[in-house]
C-alpha cells in the first residue's frame, strides 16, 4: 500500500515555510511569531508545516536562524570579494545594512539575531544557532582580513569587532530609524581595519 502525500507536499513549500518563520521573527522575534501567522504567510496549511516541521516553533526557528546566516553569508563574502580595499569594505558591509533597514521601512533587523535575542538562555539550541551563525560571519571577515595581510591574531580580534559594531551599530539605526549609526560605524571600523593593513 503506498503511503498518503503529506498536504502541500510541493517543491518550495518548505522554502516558503522557512522564508515565512525568517521574516516574521526577523520583525517580530520569537516569542511574538507563531505557527499559525507562518502557515498563512507561507501559504501551507498548519498540517504541512508540522509536516515539515514537526518539532514546531523552536525547529521553525533553527531554520530561519540557518536561512538568515546563509543569506548573510553570502552577502557578506560578494562584498568583501569585490571591495579591492579591505577598510573600505567595512563601510560597504554598513552601507549595505542600513539600506536594507531603509528599504524594509526600519522593520527588519537581523534576522539571526532577531529570532534569537529573550529565548537564548530559555532555548539553549536557538541561542548556540545565532552564536555559530555569528561565528562564521567573524570567520568570514578574518579570513578576508588574513588574505589581505593582517596578522592573524589581530584578524580574528577584528572579526569580532567588525560583526559586534556591525549588529549594534543596525539595532541602535532600527531604533531610531535612521541610518547614522551604521554610517558611523562603517567610517571607525574603516579606519580601525586601515590601522591593521600592513
Amino acid at each position: 500500500m503506498t503511503k498518503a502525500a503529506p498536504p502541500d507536499d510541493t517543491p518550495g513549500t518548505r522554502e516558503r515555510i522557512v522564508a515565512a518563520a525568517s521574516h516574521l521573527m526577523q520583525r517580530r522575534g520569537y516569542d511574538g511569531t507563531g505557527v499559525k501567522q507562518i502557515s498563512i504567510q507561507a501559504g501551507a496549511t498548519l498540517g504541512s508545516v508540522y509536516h515539515f516541521f514537526p518539532g514546531g516553533k523552536k525547529e521553525l526557528a533553527l531554520a530561519a536562524i540557518e536561512r538568515g546566516d546563509r543569506e548573510f553569508a553570502e552577502e557578506l563574502e560578494r562584498i568583501l570579494a569585490a571591495e579591492e580595499d579591505p577598510a573600505e569594505a567595512m563601510a560597504v558591509c554598513a552601507r549595505v545594512i542600513a539600506d536594507g533597514l531603509r528599504e524594509s521601512d526600519w522593520a527588519d533587523g537581523c534576522p539571526v539575531t532577531s529570532t534569537a535575542l529573550g529565548v537564548a538562555v530559555g532555548v539553549p539550541e536557538i541561542g548556540r544557532a545565532a552564536d555559530a551563525a555569528l561565528a562564521r560571519w567573524r570567520s568570514l571577515v578574518a579570513e578576508h582580513l588574513i588574505a589581505a595581510g593582517v596578522a592573524e591574531e589581530d584578524a580574528r580580534d577584528l572579526g569580532y569587532t567588525v560583526i559586534s559594531t556591525l549588529e549594534g551599530a543596525e539595532t541602535a539605526a532600527q531604533l531610531a530609524r535612521d541610518d547614522t549609526p551604521l554610517r558611523i560605524a562603517g567610517r571607525h571600523l574603516a579606519r580601525l581595519v586601515r590601522l591593521h593593513l600592513p
